[in-house]
């Protein structure tokens, strides 16, 4: 018996030394570039936004028309809707894969700070029942962030407008 687990042992020990060795092998060089980097910059907020909403956003930006089902090379213009059940964003891509434009709607989703600062400045003692946040993107106009309020304070209903500042329309 001694002699069968001493055998064992030895057994379990030589095959680890051979499992030492390790192949090196050189691979070949891949490029990666983003195509709607623009995108991305243009809607990032600096600070933490909603998860949903970063998400779908790189979703839109990795999109590759190219790759899809419907791609014909005689189309100029592709329209694809994203959805998710906190918002939605439409999508436009040219025949190269470059995103045109968005428009974005997203509902109660995390505020940016300055909103919720302009909001408390202005109406204390109300509370946000309702947010919808609107994001409208043009590769050559740039992009516009509005957020949509409703706000109660009892039976009182009060709906305002802000730009991504916590500026009041």
């Amino acid at each position: 018996m001694k002699k069968v687990l001493l055998g064992l042992l030895a057994i379990g020990l030589t095959t680890q030394a051979f499992s030492q060795i390790v192949k090196t092998e050189e691979l070949s060089e891949v490029t990666v570039y983003a195509t709607n980097y623009k995108y991305l910059n243009d809607v990032n907020t600096g600070e933490v936004a909603s998860l949903p909403v970063q998400m779908l956003e790189r979703k839109v930006a990795s999109f590759d028309v190219k790759d899809s089902d419907y791609y014909q090379d005689d189309w100029d213009l592709y329209r694809i809707n994203f959805y998710i059940p906190q918002g939605k964003i439409l999508a436009a891509y040219d025949r190269d894969g470059k995103l045109v434009r968005t428009a974005e709607r997203f509902e109660n989703i995390n505020l940016p700070d300055a909103v919720k600062k302009s909001v408390l400045e202005r109406f204390p003692g109300w509370t946000i029942t309702k947010d919808v946040y609107l994001v409208n993107y043009h590769d050559k106009k740039g992009v516009s962030k509005k957020y949509k309020l409703k706000l109660e304070n009892g039976d009182k209903v009060v709906r305002v407008k802000l730009d991504e500042q916590g500026n009041f329309m």
